[in-house]
C-alpha cells in the first residue's frame, strides 16, 4: 500500500530528475554555443552534444508539463495524494511515448540520418508493420482512450462479459482486473473497448444477483421467496437497501422453475457481499431440500 510519504518521496525524485536534467541540458547548450576544441577535434563529440540536447531539450518540458498538469489536475479534482488515477496514468503513458519519439530523433541526428529521408524510405516497411502489429497499435490507442474517460477509473469494481472484478491497472495493451477468487484477470484493450462494461463503482449501491432452480412440485410462487429470503438475510440488513431484495422468474419448465434473486447492498463490500450471498446460498439449498418453511439459523 502506497502512503503520504512515499508518495513524497516518489514526487521529490522526480523534481530532482528534472532539476539535473535541466543542469545537463544547459551545460550542454553552453558547450555548443561556446564550442570547446575537444569538439573540434573529435566531430562525434559535437554530434552527440547535440543529439543529447535534441533529446533532453523536449523531454525536460514535457516533464515539467506532466508535473504542471498531474498538479492542476489533482488541485482541480482535489484527489489526494496517495490516489490512483487513470488520468494521471494516462498523462504518464504519454510521455514514455513523447521520449521515445525524442529519443529516436536523438539517434537520427547522432548517425546524421536526414528524419525526413528517413520518414520517406521506411514508408512502405512502415505500412506493413502497421499492418502486421495493427492489434498491438488498436489495444494502445483503446488503452489511452480509456485512460482518459470518466467512465472507468483504478479500483473501479466492474463487470465486463463474463468477467467480474476490480481494476488493478491499465497499460498501453491490457486491462488487469482482480475477480473474487483474487486472480489476476488480463483482458486486451480492444476487448474491453468493444464490450459492454457495467460499472458498478459508479452506482451508490451494488448488485448481487444468484440464479438458482427449484422443483415445480413445491410450488412456491415469487412472493413467498422474496419473504422467505428477506428473512434469512435479516441478520446482515445493515448491508442491505430497505426493499431491496427482488425475485425475478426467469424461466418455467416441464419440471423446474428458474429464478433470479437480486439484492442491493449499500455498497461495495467484498467481505459483506460475501457473507449475504453465503446467508442466501444456504436460505436456497434449504429450501431446495423440500420442506415448505425450513427453520432459518
Amino acid at each position: 500500500m502506497i502512503t503520504i510519504d512515499d508518495k513524497e518521496r516518489e514526487t521529490g525524485k522526480e523534481l530532482i530528475m528534472i532539476l539535473i536534467k535541466a543542469v545537463i541540458c544547459m551545460a550542454l547548450i553552453y558547450f555548443a554555443i561556446e564550442v570547446p576544441q575537444l569538439y573540434e577535434k573529435y566531430l562525434f563529440l559535437g554530434k552527440l552534444n547535440k543529439a543529447c540536447i535534441l533529446f533532453l531539450g523536449p523531454s525536460l518540458l514535457v516533464s515539467v508539463l506532466r508535473q504542471v498538469v498531474i498538479f492542476w489536475y489533482i488541485k482541480k479534482h482535489r484527489l489526494k495524494k496517495t490516489v490512483k488515477d487513470n488520468f494521471i496514468l494516462g498523462i504518464n503513458r504519454v510521455v514514455s511515448i513523447l521520449n521515445t519519439a525524442f529519443m529516436a530523433l536523438a539517434l537520427t541526428t547522432l548517425f546524421s540520418v536526414n528524419p525526413l529521408d528517413l520518414v520517406f524510405s521506411v514508408s512502405i516497411v512502415a505500412a506493413a508493420l502497421a499492418v502486421t502489429f495493427k492489434d498491438y497499435i488498436t489495444n494502445m490507442i483503446n488503452g489511452l482512450i480509456i485512460m482518459f474517460s470518466d467512465r472507468l477509473s483504478l479500483g473501479d469494481h466492474i463487470k465486463l462479459g463474463e468477467y467480474e472484478g476490480k481494476i488493478l491497472d491499465i497499460t498501453l495493451i491490457n486491462m488487469i482486473l482482480q475477480n473474487e477468487d483474487s486472480d489476476m484477470v488480463i483482458i486486451p484493450n480492444s476487448v474491453a473497448f468493444s464490450t459492454v462494461i457495467v460499472n458498478q463503482s459508479k452506482q451508490n449501491t451494488k448488485k448481487l444477483s444468484i440464479e438458482f432452480d427449484l422443483s415445480l412440485r413445491h410450488s412456491y410462487t415469487p412472493d413467498f421467496l422474496e419473504e422467505y429470503l428477506e428473512k434469512a438475510i435479516e441478520n446482515d440488513a445493515d448491508n442491505v437497501v430497505e426493499g431491496g431484495l427482488s425475485i425475478k422468474t426467469i424461466a418455467i419448465n416441464k419440471d423446474v422453475a428458474v429464478f433470479k434473486v437480486m439484492v442491493l447492498l449499500k455498497h461495495y463490500d467484498k467481505v459483506k457481499e460475501r457473507a449475504v450471498r453465503r446467508l442466501l446460498n444456504t436460505a436456497i439449498i434449504q429450501l431446495a431440500s423440500g420442506s415448505a418453511e425450513p427453520e432459518i439459523h
